[in-house]
């Protein structure tokens, strides 16, 4: 059962789609259910994914595809007979390949990579440091770049515009350097872990946010170092 809320924006979502074929932007959909803040949205968008009614691909920040509508277990016409292939994040780092789950957790007959989970990472307000290995991993060795690998957990809605979401894993490739446009892990003040966007400004360094609700934090240099650079990210549906 939808609240009044999840069955408008479904709707709303759906009927988009079938107009434009491209889905409404967080502002259209919060202008369209009269609400104050794109966080309720994404709550919203978070509930509907969770119930399978939607599938949010991480292609690019709009990619909403509609599963189903209210008492109907079969797709719309507007996306039945559609193949779920991995998508790519577009960005400064290059192609990014967001796995389904079936191809990181299965090695289907080839040689895989364990990559250790080291607890979470907040994209939002900065949390505790990194934690000790939790679990670990199977990815593809063809999947990941040269060096040394450890995934961590996304905790927040701060870098949803960059296709990244809270309960996402992201897998880092350990380096303690990074171009601007890199997503990276950042380390503040040896204390607090953050999944951000660099940007370097002189002598300062900016972490950028992909969600306007959140501001840009900037540091001097001798408070931030780098932990490593997002390479994959993995999601569950």
């Amino acid at each position: 059962m939808l609240t009044k809320k999840q069955s408008e924006l479904l709707r709303f979502i759906h009927e988009r789609l079938k107009e434009t074929g491209v889905p409404p932007s967080f502002d259209e959909m919060k202008d369209a259910l009269d609400l104050r803040s794109k966080s309720g949205i994404h709550r919203l968008i978070i509930a509907l994914e969770e119930r399978g009614f939607i599938r949010r691909l991480p292609n690019r920040a709009r990619a909403l595809e509609v599963l189903r509508l209210p008492g109907s277990s079969t797709p719309p016409e507007i996306n039945r007979g559609k193949k779920f292939e991995p998508s790519v994040i577009e960005g400064n780092l290059g192609r990014v390949r967001a796995l389904p789950p079936s191809a990181a957790d299965d090695d289907l007959g080839r040689s895989i990579v364990a990559i250790p989970v080291m607890g979470r990472i907040a994209a939002g307000t900065p949390i505790t440091a990194l934690q000790n290995r939790s679990h670990t991993i199977s990815l593809p060795p063809e999947m990941l770049p040269q060096g040394e690998h450890y995934a961590l957990e996304v905790r927040g809605d701060s870098m949803i515009e960059a296709g990244i979401f809270d309960a996402d894993t992201v897998v880092i490739r350990k380096q303690e350097t990074a171009e601007t446009g890199d997503i990276v892990v950042a380390l503040i003040d040896d204390e607090e872990a953050t999944l951000k966007r660099l940007r370097k400004r002189g002598a300062s360094i900016a972490l950028e946010a992909a969600n306007p609700a959140y501001e840009t934090r900037i540091f001097g240099p001798d408070r931030v170092r780098i932990q490593g650079k997002l390479v994959s990210l993995i999601r569950k549906y």
